[in-house]
């Protein structure tokens, strides 16, 4: 629709407020005044009103909304005037239902937030303009209803709404407007009212009609979660899903995560997978992508942009409104629901909890209901992501109780560690599992300075496990030989069940000669949590303390391909920590590595 010679298309906008505060009061007066309420609709109304039309009940259609005269579930109605198209999320004001509140603002553009001019700004009023803030919406309109029951007093108005603004501007860029109403009547909201001349704007239909809504969130690359896989007779497959942000055409290059293989795309079919389809699709369509090579490719798995692909991570920090009566608390396994997959996640650091009256971050061990906060999650494989402020979809999850099933929390990823490299992450006390991996010359300490350190670790409480190299070789490597190939397949084994112990919160001590420098590397990348500890010691003190005769046999010929001998050593460029077993006491060498472990755990 054109305005004034700018184009207008669909408002999507929610309203928010306390109990009783007339929400749906209000939405059923826009759409009485507008005449969009059908015939039907209107006599059914009729027919269950007590005195005057119940204009609430035209949004509140649940039995046990009428009966307790309150909203609890969010109501969706569409209609449009001659100037716009518009969707409403009517949303519960009642503090229990505050998730069925950010439902309704994680799709609109605009909120409109009412309260009783009697009772003024409530913690739950500023609560839900945070919860629309934190959701993307830049433009909050407050309506003071129930003027009529302050005899339309113009400085009762103006004092809620300096305290409103003086409030709201500590939100941050968000365009904010204020008007007067009695939505019982009709005074201001599809008419402009005559009992409240003092008020020189619009009404709040008016407002509607007019306001440019820009979207803040437009990614321009390619990202298709997929959705499900579909087949035709001839077993060509094609892709599906909902393109959440960019386009994609026939031809196009796109690259497939998790694989990261890539592919050019060879049509959009229609329903069907027929032939004739579309050239290009664009966010938000549904569509179906069919590639030039077949790829394993599943729900859950992303097709991208090549030149701007999401981040791939497992430990995401996101601010998080939290749902449920059980708090959030770190190390507390939850699942975790983003776009088209489901992961098994933990959270391991609640940085802060928001103080609603001040909008000030406040220290905190846990979320309780309704708190909102930001908190480091850990999931259990990677998910691919864009930071909120750039996409609504890919920056947003949801948190479910793996033990209910129930959706505790709503998630907005503010930024994400490509390889979850937990080295990475700024924040103090963040209490993750970890691995030291000590590497060195048969007989230079490994394993002596790991059971040192070990006990030291369990004195305090900590989980800790050793993973000593001879130990792995007699169960889980047994069949593995001694050629490069066989160690490095060693290495990884062990670096396999470091990552998982690391993963859940334990403290690895690794004991593995592991002499290669790119398979160390490789664990370390998988790992993340990582120290490389060097135990250093010449090759003469190494077989000076060998009690098993190892080097004596592999001198003599009868251990082909032993390390240090005919078989080389690479030592670490840049460990963490280099332990020189040849000169300082073992109580010297753990106490080096027990500085760093303080340091990164404590």
């Amino acid at each position: 629709m054109d305005v004034g010679g700018q184009t207008l298309g669909l408002l999507r906008f929610t309203t928010a407020g306390s109990v009783d505060d007339g929400k749906s009061t209000l939405i059923g007066r826009l759409l009485y005044d507008t005449r969009t309420v059908y015939e039907d609709q209107l006599e059914a109304v009729r027919s269950v009103s007590r005195d005057k039309l119940e204009l609430a009940f035209f949004t509140d259609g649940l039995r046990a909304e009428r009966e307790q005269g309150i909203t609890i579930d969010v109501a969706y109605r569409y209609f449009a005037t001659d100037k716009r198209c518009f969707r409403i999320a009517d949303t519960p004001g009642h503090e229990q239902y505050t998730r069925n509140m950010a439902t309704g603002a994680s799709t609109a553009d605009l909120a409109v937030i009412i309260l009783d001019a009697r009772k003024g700004l409530l913690t739950q009023t500023q609560r839900h303009a945070s919860i629309a803030h934190l959701l993307g919406i830049r433009q909050i309109v407050l309506v003071v209803n129930k003027m009529d029951l302050v005899s339309f007093r113009a400085d009762v108005f103006q004092s809620i709404a300096g305290e409103f603004r003086a409030w709201a501007g500590r939100l941050g860029d968000c365009r904010l407007d204020c008007m007067p109403v009695c939505a019982r009547d009709g005074d201001n909201v599809a008419e402009r009212s005559g009992r409240m001349d003092w008020y020189a704007g619009p009404s709040l239909l008016e407002y509607l009609e007019t306001v440019p809504v820009d979207r803040w969130d437009v990614l321009q690359s390619l990202r298709l979660p997929v959705q499900y896989v579909v087949r035709n007779g001839e077993g060509e497959r094609a892709y599906a899903g909902r393109i959440e942000a960019g386009s994609v055409a026939v031809g196009d290059d796109v690259l497939v995560l998790p694989s990261h293989l890539h592919a050019r795309v060879s049509a959009l079919p229609a329903f069907g997978l027929a032939t004739a389809g579309l050239d290009r699709c664009c966010a938000p369509m549904s569509a179906a992508v069919m590639l030039d090579r077949h790829l394993d490719i599943g729900r859950g798995d992303m097709i991208c942009a090549p030149d701007a692909p999401p981040v791939e991570s497992r430990l995401i920090e996101a601010q998080v409104v939290w749902m449920a009566e059980r708090p959030l608390e770190c190390h507390t396994a939850y699942l975790i629901k983003h776009t088209a997959q489901q992961v098994c996640a933990e959270a391991v650091e609640v940085c802060s909890r928001l103080n609603i009256e001040t909008l000030e971050e406040m220290t905190a061990a846990q979320l309780a209901l309704n708190e909102i906060g930001r908190v480091v999650f850990e999931t259990h494989r990677p998910i691919f992501c864009d930071p909120y402020r750039m996409n609504r979809v890919t920056g947003s999850f949801i948190v479910i109780d793996p033990a209910t099933n129930r959706t505790v929390g709503a998630g907005m990823i503010e930024r994400a560690w490509p390889g979850s490299d937990a080295r990475a992450v700024p924040h103090q006390g963040l209490r993750r599992g970890l691995t030291v991996w000590c590497t060195g010359l048969s007989c230079s300490g490994k394993s002596t300075l790991c059971r040192a350190v070990y006990e030291r670790l369990w004195a305090m409480g900590l989980k800790v496990e050793v993973l000593d190299g001879d130990v792995v070789r007699q169960s889980l490597c047994k069949e593995l030989g001694f050629s490069k190939q066989d160690r490095d397949e060693n290495i990884r084994r062990i670096g396999f069940v470091a990552e998982l112990l690391t993963r859940n919160g334990v403290i690895v001590l690794v004991s593995a000669i592991s002499p290669y420098r790119a398979a160390r590397a490789e664990v370390r990348a998988a790992i993340g949590n990582f120290i490389e500890v060097y135990v250093n010691a010449p090759l003469s003190i190494c077989e000076s303390r060998d009690l098993k005769g190892l080097y004596r046999k592999a001198r003599r010929g009868e251990l082909p391909g032993f390390t240090g001998i005919d078989d080389p050593y690479e030592p670490p460029e840049s460990p963490e920590i280099e332990c020189r077993t040849d000169r300082e006491s073992l109580q010297e060498s753990v106490e080096k590595v027990m500085h760093l472990l303080k340091a990164r755990l404590m």
